[in-house]
C-alpha cells in the first residue's frame, strides 16, 4: 500500500474515493513546519538560515501520518502545484524524514488527472521551494524589524507589511487625490427630434453654460440635415475564462463576495474535484476541455454557436503550463448543497463555455447631423446576433433609431442644454485594487486576498457603506511615515522587482541568499539611522475630561481601531473609557427617545442605529440626511450621491438624486 499525503482533508476524501484500496490518502492539514512565532528565526549572519520549528497544532497530525508510514511500503507527496503546496511537501520530507519521497501534481482533481501524474512522479523542485523560503523570510524580516520601529515611534501594537504596505500606499494616495479634486463645471447640448429620437452636439473641449447659451441662440431657425450615416457590424468577442484574480474581481462584482471568500470558495471546489486549480495566472486550456466545450456548445445550441479560441496570458510570468481555472467536467445542474459555492461554480462554468463560443454581432449605426457650422452626432445599437451572450450575459445597451435616410432634413422638436461636473477618481473597490496590484506587479494572485484582508484586519484601511476602501486615520499616519522614512519598502516599482526576483529563483536563474542579502543589508543600516533621527509621534488631544480613578486630566488617545479616552498618567493609571458615538442630531423615528449614530458591525462596516439600543433595534446602513420622506414620512437616506427613501416599499428618490417616483 502506498501512502500519499495531500494538505486538506477534503482533499483527501475525494482522491482516497478514486484511488482504491492500493493507497491510504492522508492529509497534514497544511504547513506542518514554519518560523517560531515569538522569535525572528532567522540566522542574518549565516545566510539568513531560517530556524524552522513544529507548530502546536500540526504534532498531533505528524504523529498520525508517522503512524501510516509503518503501514505502507512508498509516500507520495501530492500537495498543491504551486509555490507554497511544493514548500509544503518539502517540510513534509523533512518533518517525516523521508529519503526518496514521490512528488505528484495535477491541476485537477479527477480520475483520469491522478493516474496520469501517478505515472509520471518527479522529485521535489528545490527552486519551488527556494522562491516560497525566500518570500516567507523577506516578510519576517520586515515585519520583525519594522513593526517594533513603528510601537516606538507611533503606537504600540503596529505592524508593516512588505507587500500589504505598497496596498495601503495605493489607497492613501487615491484618498489624497480626491481630497485635492476641485470639480469644474461643463455643459452639453442636445437636440431633440420629433422623429423621436436625440443627437449630442460634437465638442473637441468641455464647454461653459455661456457658450452653449450662445450657440442655441445662433441655431435659431437653423436647418437640421443628415450629412452622414454610417452603418456597420460590430462583434464583441468573449472574455478568456478565469485566472486568480478576474475571478476574485468578477465575484466581487456579480455575487459581492469578498476575495477572501472567493478564494474559500473556489478551494472547497476545487477539493471536491468540480474545478480546476484555482491560484492561477495562466489562460491556458487543455486539449480534452476544449473538445469537452465544442460537443456542449454544438449539442446544447447548435454548430453556429461554437469557435475555438486559444487563450494566452499577458504576464510574462505565467506559467502557461498551468491551467485557467474552469470545470472539470461541465454539468449542467450541478449537485452543489452550498447556495455560495454553486453560484461560484456556475460563474465559473458559463465563463468557460462562453470562452469557446463565437462573437456577438451587434448592427451600429452613427449619424451625422449638420446645423449651420455645427455638428451633432447620434449612434444607435441593436443586437443582430447573440453568440457566447446566451451563456455569458454582459451589459449593453440596445438603442434604435427610426428610419433615417442621407441628405434628409429632420424637424427640430427642442435644444436642450444639460449642466454637468467633473467627478473625482474613485475609492478602490475590492475588484478594482485587485486590478491595480495586477497591472503593476504587486503580490501575486494567490496573495490578494491575503493582502485585503490583512490591511482590513490591522485597522488601516476601512470599508465605506459603498465597498470601497478609504484609509483609517492610523493607516494615513502609518504611510506617511514609510513613505519619508522607508521609501524603499513603499515604493511600487521596487516592489514589483522583488517579485519578480522570486519568479527569477523559482526558475532557477538566481539564488535566495543573494536576494535576501540585497534587500536586507541597506535596509538594516536605514533602520538603525532612522531610530535615532525620527521622534515619536504625539496622538494624544486633551480634554476637560477627570480620570475617575486618580483624578488626573484625561486625553484622547489613537488606538489601531480608533480613538478613546485614556488617563494621562499612563501607565501609572490605565483607566480608559470608550468614546461616546457621534451624534448626526436626528431623533430616532421608531422610540422618538434616542438619536441615530454612527455604529460598526464586528467587520468594521458602517451603520446607523438607535443610540437607546437594545431598547430600540432601528437601523439604517445608508446615512441619513435629516430629512423626512415627502411620500411616506420615513427618513431619507444618502448613496452614492442619491437621496432616497429608507423605506424601501415607497420607492421615493429626491429630483436632484437623478430619478423622483
Amino acid at each position: 500500500m502506498k501512502l500519499v499525503i495531500v494538505e486538506s482533508p477534503t482533499k483527501a476524501r475525494t482522491l482516497q474515493n478514486f484511488l482504491g484500496k492500493d493507497f491510504l490518502v492522508k492529509s497534514s492539514y497544511g504547513h506542518v513546519r514554519d518560523l517560531p512565532k515569538k522569535e525572528l528565526g532567522v540566522d542574518v549572519e549565516k545566510n539568513f538560515e531560517p530556524k524552522y520549528v513544529i507548530p502546536q497544532k500540526a504534532k498531533p497530525k505528524l504523529k498520525d501520518l508517522k503512524g501510516a508510514l509503518k503501514e505502507t511500503s512508498s509516500v507520495i507527496l501530492a500537495t498543491d502545484e504551486d509555490r507554497e503546496g511544493e514548500s509544503i511537501a518539502f517540510h513534509l520530507k523533512e518533518a517525516l524524514k523521508l529519503k526518496n519521497p514521490d512528488r505528484i501534481v495535477f491541476h485537477e482533481i479527477t480520475k483520469n488527472a491522478v493516474s496520469r501524474a501517478l505515472k509520471t512522479p518527479r522529485k521535489i523542485d528545490n527552486d519551488l521551494v527556494n522562491a516560497q523560503k525566500a518570500r516567507r523570510i523577506l516578510d519576517r524580516l520586515v515585519g520583525y524589524k519594522l513593526s517594533p520601529f513603528l510601537w516606538k515611534k507611533v503606537l504600540r501594537g503596529l505592524s508593516a507589511g512588505r507587500v500589504q504596505s505598497v496596498a495601503v500606499k495605493l489607497i492613501c494616495e487615491r484618498e489624497k487625490e480626491i481630497a485635492k479634486f476641485k470639480p469644474e463645471e461643463y455643459w452639453s447640448l442636445k437636440a431633440l427630434f420629433k422623429k423621436g429620437f436625440e443627437a449630442e452636439l460634437e465638442k473637441k473641449e468641455r464647454i461653459k453654460e455661456k457658450e452653449v447659451d450662445k450657440i442655441i441662440k445662433e441655431l435659431k431657425g437653423a436647418k437640421y440635415q443628415i450629412i452622414d450615416i454610417e452603418k456597420k457590424q460590430e462583434k464583441r468577442k468573449p472574455l478568456p475564462p478565469f485566472q486568480t484574480s478576474t475571478l476574485q474581481q468578477t465575484s466581487a462584482r456579480k455575487m459581492h463576495f469578498t476575495s477572501k471568500k472567493t478564494m474559500r470558495l473556489a478551494q472547497m471546489l476545487y477539493e471536491k474535484g468540480l474545478i480546476t486549480y484555482h491560484r492561477t495566472d495562466s489562460l491556458n486550456l487543455s486539449q480534452e476541455s476544449r473538445r469537452e466545450a465544442k460537443s456542449f456548445i454544438e449539442a446544447k445550441f447548435g454548430k453556429q454557436y461554437y469557435n475555438h479560441r486559444i487563450f494566452k496570458s499577458k504576464s510574462k510570468s505565467a506559467q502557461e503550463a498551468h491551467e485557467a481555472i474552469r470545470p472539470t467536467k461541465i454539468i449542467e445542474k450541478a449537485d452543489i448543497k452550498d447556495k455560495n459555492q454553486k453560484a461560484l461554480y456556475n460563474l465559473i462554468q458559463q465563463r468557460f463555455i462562453a470562452s469557446q463560443m463565437t462573437d456577438a454581432l451587434f448592427n451600429s449605426v452613427r449619424i451625422k447631423i449638420k446645423a449651420k457650422e455645427y455638428i451633432f452626432k447620434s449612434t444607435g445599437q441593436t443586437l443582430q446576433f447573440e453568440g457566447f451572450l446566451k451563456v455569458y450575459p454582459i451589459k449593453y445597451k440596445e438603442r434604435k433609431l427610426p428610419y433615417l435616410k442621407e441628405r434628409e432634413v429632420l424637424e427640430l422638436k427642442e435644444l436642450k442644454k444639460e449642466q454637468h461636473f467633473t467627478k473625482p477618481p474613485a475609492r478602490y473597490s475590492e475588484p478594482s485594487l485587485i486590478k491595480v496590484l495586477e497591472e503593476k506587479e504587486i503580490g501575486r494572485p494567490s496573495t490578494y486576498a491575503v493582502i485585503l484582508d490583512t490591511i482590513q484586519q490591522r485597522g488601516y484601511v476601512e470599508k465605506n457603506e459603498d465597498k470601497k476602501f478609504a484609509p483609517t486615520k492610523i493607516g494615513a499616519i502609518v504611510n506617511d511615515i514609510l513613505i519619508k522614512h522607508f521609501p524603499k519598502i513603499v515604493d511600487v516599482d521596487f516592489t514589483a522587482q522583488m517579485e519578480k526576483e522570486l519568479d527569477e529563483i523559482a526558475e532557477g536563474k538566481d539564488t535566495w541568499v543573494k536576494t535576501l542579502k540585497d534587500f536586507y543589508f541597506p535596509f538594516e543600516k536605514n533602520l538603525k539611522k532612522k531610530e535615532e533621527e525620527v521622534k515619536k509621534r504625539d496622538l494624544t488631544e486633551k480634554t476637560d475630561k477627570i480620570c475617575p480613578e486618580c483624578k488626573s486630566p484625561m486625553v484622547i488617545r489613537m488606538g489601531r481601531f480608533g480613538k478613546f479616552f485614556a488617563c494621562s498618567r499612563f501607565p501609572h493609571c490605565k483607566h480608559t473609557e470608550s468614546l461616546p458615538p457621534e451624534s448626526l442630531n436626528i431623533k430616532c423615528p421608531k422610540c422618538k427617545q434616542g438619536e441615530i449614530i454612527e455604529k460598526r458591525t464586528r467587520r468594521k462596516t458602517p451603520f446607523y442605529g438607535c443610540s437607546n439600543w437594545p431598547n430600540c433595534d432601528f437601523a439604517l446602513w445608508n446615512k441619513p440626511t435629516g430629512e423626512k420622506c415627502p411620500k411616506c414620512g420615513s427618513l431619507l437616506t444618502e448613496k452614492k450621491g442619491k437621496i432616497e427613501c429608507s423605506n424601501q416599499e415607497c420607492g421615493f428618490q429626491k429630483k436632484d438624486g437623478k430619478k423622483n417616483n
